[in-house]
């Protein structure tokens, strides 16, 4: 009878839902207010890691809420015939534990393309190098940024705008390495920082140990690729032999039993 109950409370939403009775997205739409309270701080930053420009954070993360909603609903009538305060908590529980699972599959993105994201780095800097020969350090960053790949655009429009707004100190190039937790990125925005207040007969200087960096910084990406290629061909080769072997012990645990038959 339970179930019955349960199946007929799921039937009933679905169809009240699809009849425009309940809209959801409606209800998400009216409170976007108080549920982008919700919204982890560097929610955006993980979406444009992933997306790119090609997908507004806001309307990813309405939909976020509007399937979270759905799922606690599912649950709850799943529940409704025994509801109590503990299948309440479930129900919040679990409606809890969904909202999450995007942001923290987003932040596992993140992180597992970190390497990635270490590799563009460098050779984003060397066409910035290239900009600096010609233009100061915050005239050149503008200019850079239409050519810079997708996921730093929205640090270097904030380096930008914090420049613009008369911020000369180091901290906008550290916040822009602080978001950015690649290899020597704090380094490389305290020899920016440092270029942006060197006179002008010290410029070629500084540029000169600037391009060496670069250099450096592009050498350990080519190695790492490199490196990153071989794991990945060497797993694939013990993959081919660890399966070959077993496939071998299997034929010859076969050929055991049908010797010891006859």
């Amino acid at each position: 009878m339970q179930i019955e109950i349960a199946v007929i409370a799921v039937i009933i939403f679905f169809i009240l839902t699809y009849s425009g009775k309940i809209s959801i997205n409606k209800l998400v739409a009216d409170n976007e207010m108080y549920l982008r309270r919700l919204k982890e701080s560097d929610w955006d930053f993980y979406v444009k890691a992933k997306y790119g420009d090609s997908v507004n954070p806001d309307l990813l993360f309405n939909k976020r809420i509007r399937n979270t909603l759905i799922v606690t609903v599912l649950v709850f009538c799943l529940l409704i015939s025994n509801m109590s305060y503990v299948y309440a908590l479930v129900c919040v529980v679990v409606g809890f534990a969904f909202f999450k699972l995007d942001y923290i599959n987003l932040k596992n993105y993140y992180k597992r393309h970190l390497h990635e994201i270490d590799t563009m780095l460098p050779y984003y800097l060397k066409g910035l190098e290239i900009l600096i020969q010609h233009y100061t350090v915050p005239v050149a960053i503008g200019k850079s940024l239409e050519d810079a790949p997708d996921i730093f655009k929205d640090g270097l429009k904030e380096l930008i705008n914090a420049i613009n707004a008369g911020d000369d100190t180091i901290e906008p190039y550290m916040e822009f390495a602080r978001k950015y937790p690649v290899r020597d990125s704090m380094r490389m925005m305290r020899l920016l920082y440092r270029l942006s207040l060197g006179r002008q007969e010290r410029k070629q200087e500084q540029l000169l140990a600037f391009s060496k960096t670069i250099s450096n910084l592009q050498q350990k990406a080519r190695e790492t690729k490199y490196k990153n290629r071989l794991d990945k061909m060497e797993g694939k080769t013990m993959s081919m032999l660890i399966t070959t072997g077993l496939g071998v012990m299997v034929l010859l645990i076969f050929a055991v039993l049908l010797l010891m038959n006859i």
